[in-house]
Parts: structure tokens; C-alpha cells; sequence
């Protein structure tokens, strides 16, 4: 589609859209990577991320998810970054532009145009103008009262380093830095619920894995919703063997309604839990807001410094050595288990092997023998990387509640997949990575960007167009532009049944 002619919300004019997402501009002597042939992977994923956006931001799915979704976003702006730097900046705008006086990043930002029924919960079940008052929710904007991972800093760094000069005659990091850095503060002081350095999520919805067994024992304490009290859009559009069940939705549901009543506050509650992929990618971000800093003329050695001790703090109340991998630890639990310094530590590790547990091998100061240990539990015989596996699974392939297709109780995700091919390459495991990053890309391009994918065959589950899929697509071929057009192809040819 064409936007008209005009300007957008932050004052650039508008241009031809799908023109500036498939082509590279010829004014602007900038070599991202070569021009894309007609109807390569990068044009298709670009057509993908053309038919999602909104015109201020890109919606995860149109008939899924036809809102904006924080974590997406973030996703979203580091693959734009490749083609529109300056939507990839607009993206981030949008979605900060409803943050909350209390610092924090709603999960989802309504669109006021999209019936009430197309999505739930919806803003009338949210009342986040009301509800959220006390918490500075934003007046002229409907959102949700919970958040998701933190993922907005490395994606704003990313996206100024696409185009520097863009992003300073902008004044972007200006601009988004004390944005950030509020949410933060709100993470590492109003999120400390297990007083243990580490931030803590309140509804599984919030750590983005929204299904995963890692759940079900703090959920098993929460007295679920009557399922006569809502109604489940998602079902709409996707297979009830794909979806949470309705006894756990109807979890999800109670603890968002008692979170909204309390008006969003922090504090006791029935669902405290340390994840580690979160805290990973606070960690991530907090490297990123240092290196913000110094753009901006500050030093960032005291955000270097947090992140230091918030991996010294993940490593003492997640890391289990004998598994060999990060678990997470459920704050609200009656038992006491001992911390690796010999103390006690509130809570219980709960014994459920997710891929958020290998998500910490993103980070840049993580003890060798720890990263060591993930990509050997990654290759192992419960994630089968480069074994059993195409992508890494979300969920333990030997655990009882695996399933292959059900939403994060075992399908391969690509935001995941993504971030676990930086963590390799970043360690030093340069095949692997190699390995990981074609196989994401064939996938995706095979399954038409779905949403999730058997990671034994590569099937597509839940949506396709997906966007984050097209987006990190995109800047997995930015690093190696050639696999457009022969690697893929190759395995197309050649991959296994």
C-alpha cells in the first residue's frame, strides 16, 4: 500500500512505503547491503512489515494481534533499522510516547480505531486512564496496566547506529534516553520483588512466553476467572490445540483483573517470578543505555557497572550447575532453598527447563564456563540444537508438558532463535551461530514468517506475516546479504525431512 501525501505524527513527510522498504534510497550514500532482487527473502520480509504497519507503528499480526505489542516493536525496530531507519526510530517513538509516569512500558498500546471485540482483553478491560491513575498511566492513550521484556534500549542503540546522523539531526537518543532510563529505575526498584537484585514479572503475559510450564506451579495458586466473564478473541483466528487452555487463560485473566483493581501497583500478590530471559535482556539493555550515554557525552561506566552486578545477581538466585542452565525462581513460594553463597534465598527454582533459561548466553560478561555449560545443554538431548531440532524448541523436549505445537509449551519462536544466534556468535561459537542463523532463515521464509514452528519439522503454527519473524529475517540477511539468494536457496534444496 502508498501512504499519502502529508506528514507523519513527527513532522517527516510521508513517502511511498513500499518503495522505501524495497528499494534503498539513492540520494543517501549509505551501504547497508546490496539491492534486493525482485522477490528475494529481503523484499518479502519488507512486504511483510509494509502490510503490518499502521502508519505510526507495525501491529504483530492484522488479524491476530491488531494493537501494538512492546517486545514486538522492539523486534521490529532493529530489523526496519536495515531499510527505513527512520521508521525503525518512529516505532520506538510511538511506543514510548504512552509510557507511564511510574517509568513504565505498557505491553500494549491500543489502536482507538480497532472495534473492541477484535482483541481481549481489550482497553475497557484494562481502564488503564482510570485504573492506572495513581501510576501515571497517559490520559489520551489506552494501554494495558502490565509490561514485557525489556528489550526498547538495544533496540534504540541499534537503531541509531543504523544511521547516526539521522538519529542525532533527530535528536532520537536525546530523546529516548531519559525514557529509558525511568523504565529501567521502575524495573530494578518497583520490580524487586524477591529482594534479590533481579527484576520480577506479575503475570505470565509480561515475560513474553506467556504459556510456557514454567507457570503452572505459581499458577496453580490463582483461583482462575468464570469463563462465562470473558470472551476468547484469540480463538478466532487460531487452533485451540495451538492456544493456552481455557483453564489457563482463565488464570491469566483473575491475575490481570486483581492487578488492575489494586490499581497496577506493585507489591504482594499471588505471581512473583524471576525469569531469567527478562533480567537477560535488562542486563542487554542496561549495556545499551551505557553506551547511549557516552553518545550523549556522559561516561555510562556506572550503567556498565549495574549491568556487571544485575549478571553477578542472575548467575547467584538462577544458575544451576548441575543442569547446566538458568531456571526460574518463584518469589511467592512458601520454601526456602539456599543461594549459591551458602544463604538463604526467598523462593523455589522451578524445575522447568525453558528456553528462557539459555537466554543469558546473550551476555557479554557471562563466566566462560557458564556459557560453556548453555551451549553444551543447548546441543543436549533436551533442546537438540543441531541434532533432533531445527530451531531450538521454547520448552524441554523430554519434559511431560512438552507439546510441539501449543503456544511456548515446545514450538520453535524466532525472536528466541535470534537472540540465542547473537549469544553464540558472541561466545566465540562462530559454526553454530552460522548453522542457527540459516536455519532461522529457511524456516522462516518456508513458513511464510509464522508466528512459531514445530521445531522438529519447521510447520507453521498460529499466524503468518508474523512481524517480528520478517524483521529479525532482515537483520539476519544484513550480516551476510549473499544468503539471500544462495544459502537459503541451497537449503531449500537440500534440507531434511
Amino acid at each position: 500500500m502508498t501512504e499519502p501525501v502529508g506528514r507523519t505524527s513527527f513532522g517527516e513527510p510521508r513517502v511511498d512505503r513500499t518503495a522505501q522498504l524495497t528499494a534503498r534510497p539513492t540520494e543517501r550514500d549509505i551501504a547497508y547491503d546490496p539491492p534486493p532482487m525482485a522477490d528475494s527473502l529481503h523484499v518479502r520480509a519488507a512486504r511483510v512489515l509494509e502490510d503490518n504497519w499502521t502508519g505510526a507503528s507495525t501491529v504483530p499480526s492484522r488479524s491476530l494481534y491488531p494493537h501494538q505489542w512492546s517486545w514486538d516493536s522492539a523486534f521490529v525496530a532493529i530489523g526496519l533499522r536495515h531499510v527505513s531507519p527512520l521508521r525503525a526510530q518512529t516505532e520506538l517513538e510511538t511506543l514510548l510516547g504512552a509510557q507511564w509516569g511510574d517509568g513504565r512500558i505498557p505491553h500494549i498500546v491500543f489502536n482507538p480505531s480497532v472495534p473492541l471485540d477484535a482483541y481481549f482483553p481489550s482497553p475497557d478491560f484494562w481502564r488503564s486512564s482510570t485504573a492506572g491513575r495513581a501510576a501515571g498511566a497517559p490520559r489520551t492513550v489506552q494501554t494495558s496496566g502490565i509490561v514485557q521484556p525489556p528489550v526498547h534500549a538495544l533496540a534504540a542503540w541499534l537503531v541509531h547506529r543504523a544511521d547516526p546522523g539521522l538519529s542525532r539531526a533527530r535528536g532520537f537518543l536525546t530523546r529516548m534516553y531519559p525514557r529509558l532510563a525511568a523504565w529501567h529505575r521502575y524495573l530494578l526498584h518497583r520490580r524487586d520483588l524477591g529482594a534479590g537484585g533481579l527484576a520480577s514479572v506479575v503475570h505470565p503475559w509480561e515475560q513474553g512466553m506467556d504459556n510456557s510450564p514454567c507457570w503452572d506451579a505459581p499458577l496453580s495458586r490463582v483461583t482462575p476467572a468464570p469463563a462465562r466473564s470473558f470472551r476468547r478473541a484469540d480463538l478466532d483466528h487460531g487452533s485451540a490445540e495451538d492456544r493456552p487452555t481455557d483453564l489457563d487463560y482463565g488464570r491469566y485473566v483473575r491475575l490481570a483483573t486483581d492487578y488492575r483493581d489494586g490499581g497496577y501497583a506493585d507489591g504482594p500478590g499471588d505471581f512473583a517470578v524471576e525469569d531469567p530471559a527478562f533480567n537477560a535482556l535488562l542486563i542487554a539493555s542496561e549495556h545499551a543505555l551505557a553506551e547511549i550515554a557516552r553518545e550523549l557525552g556522559a561516561t555510562g561506566t556506572a550503567r556498565h557497572a549495574r549491568a556487571e552486578r544485575l549478571t553477578a545477581a542472575l548467575i547467584e538466585r538462577l544458575w544451576d550447575p548441575a543442569e547446566g542452565m538458568f531456571f526460574c525462581r518463584d518469589v511467592r513460594s512458601d520454601g526456602l532453598d539456599e543461594g549459591r553463597s551458602g544463604g538463604p534465598a526467598a523462593g523455589e527454582l522451578i524445575p522447568e527447563r525453558s528456553v528462557s533459561g539459555l537466554v543469558p548466553l546473550l551476555l557479554p560478561a557471562l563466566p566462560r564456563d557458564i556459557a560453556a555449560a548453555l551451549v553444551r545443554t543447548l546441543g543436549g538431548p533436551h533442546f537438540g540444537l543441531g541434532g533432533t531440532t531445527r530451531l531450538v524448541p521454547s520448552y524441554d523436549l523430554l519434559g511431560e508438558a512438552f507439546e510441539p505445537h501449543r503456544y511456548w509449551r515446545g514450538p520453535a519462536w524466532f525472536n528466541t532463535g535470534w537472540l540465542l544466534e547473537r549469544g553464540l556468535r558472541l561466545h566465540g561459537e562462530r559454526g553454530r551461530a552460522d548453522a542457527l542463523r540459516r536455519a532461522i532463515l529457511h524456516t522462516a521464509d518456508a513458513s511464510g514468517f509464522a508466528e512459531y514452528v514445530n521445531p522438529y519439522t519447521g510447520d507453521a503454527c498460529g499466524a503468518t506475516g508474523f512481524s517480528w519473524t520478517a524483521a529479525l529475517t532482515l537483520d539476519l540477511l544484513h550480516d551476510h546479504p549473499a544468503w539471500d539468494t544462495t544459502a537459503v536457496r541451497e537449503l531449500k534444496g537440500g534440507d531434511r525431512g
